[in-house]
């Protein structure tokens, strides 16, 4: 990634686009380096989210998720549903810094946009947060220009739906090992409903991507991202490009997994439109179609799928929905 962020027009910036959209037409995932963010912001983070799990249920369950109808906050272990079975996992969710819309805001996907909770015993966690997200911002407008300029497309083609606000969207995640006659689904198999996501993760492993009918370990590599695709995109380049299943398994009895999950999506007031593909690429694209994905503003698609995973936040705040 390097070359592409000093040389965009150089050949081995042309190298990296050839690679990252060999990658993301195939298996959908790829590791990102020489991204450019500071390895200690990187270990910040991790030391922030150690810190917060650390805390005492009261502290962590103080800025609980249902208190939020932006679903910012903590979620406790297994109250998050994935295909319709609860994850084992914990963790605490972010987005940009905003003001709240009035609590009958319509449509419905405006609560989407507020504040964020932050735990009042950790002071440190909130810069920390923002500075990495706003780090990782970077890095997806730099792999989604690479994409584009691999699409055919002017690299700033997709900006407008960045610049100068985002709605972005980031887990801090901490997968224990199962207790006695639970289960080892840390977060079942899924896709993801945006256009990039991009992963920190610890050595604990436990992550793993569907490549055809078998599924792939994809394990920490020092200084790496862990790059994939959303169906927003997919759907935007009829299937050329992937988003591929993927699934956390709860690590063994004597560890834990933390990870930091950041999700690049388009603002949700965006509709991101299907593009025209070059006619090369276009007779290699299978066709997909994720129920409207992508050609809807994104907040609709985005609403209804935290409604389905936090069902204690559509009690408290969406009851006019669901």
């Amino acid at each position: 990634m390097t070359s592409f962020r000093h040389d965009p027009d150089g050949p081995a910036a042309a190298r990296f686009v050839s690679d990252i959209l060999a990658a993301a037409h195939g298996p959908g995932f790829a590791y990102l380096s020489g991204h450019g963010v500071d390895p200690a912001l990187d270990d910040r983070i991790f030391a922030s989210a150690r810190a917060f799990f650390a805390l005492p249920a009261n502290d962590r369950e103080a800025i609980a998720i249902d208190r939020s109808a932006a679903f910012r906050g903590y979620t406790m272990l297994g109250a998050e549903i994935t295909n319709g079975r609860a994850d084992w996992r914990e963790q605490i969710d972010f987005g940009p810094e905003q003001d709240a819309p009035p609590a009958d805001a319509l449509p419905a996907w405006r609560r989407l946009r507020g504040p964020n909770q932050w735990p009042a015993s950790l002071p440190s966690m909130r810069p920390t947060v923002l500075d990495w997200m706003e780090a990782l911002t970077g890095v997806g407008l730099t792999a989604l220009r690479a994409l584009a300029v691999g699409l055919g497309l002017d690299p700033h083609h997709w900006d407008i739906d960045f610049v100068p606000d985002a709605d972005v969207h980031l887990k801090i995640i901490r997968y224990p090992a199962p207790a006695p006659g639970t289960t080892d689904q840390g977060v079942g198999l899924h896709t993801d409903s945006g256009l990039l996501t991009f992963i920190l993760q610890d050595q604990a492993g436990g992550l793993q991507v569907q490549l055809g009918d078998r599924l792939v370990d994809a394990p920490h590599v020092a200084g790496a991202y862990l790059m994939n695709l959303g169906e927003t995109l997919e759907t935007a380049t009829d299937g050329y490009l992937r988003a591929t299943p993927h699934r956390v398994v709860s690590p063994p009895t004597d560890q834990d997994r933390v990870s930091i999950a950041y999700f690049f999506n388009p603002r949700f007031d965006a509709p991101f439109e299907a593009i025209d593909l070059p006619p090369a690429l276009a007779a290699a694209a299978p066709g997909a179609d994720h129920g409207g994905v992508g050609l809807s503003a994104y907040g609709e698609n985005n609403l209804r799928i935290r409604l389905r995973s936090h069902p204690d936040v559509a009690r408290r705040h969406y009851a006019d929905c669901t």
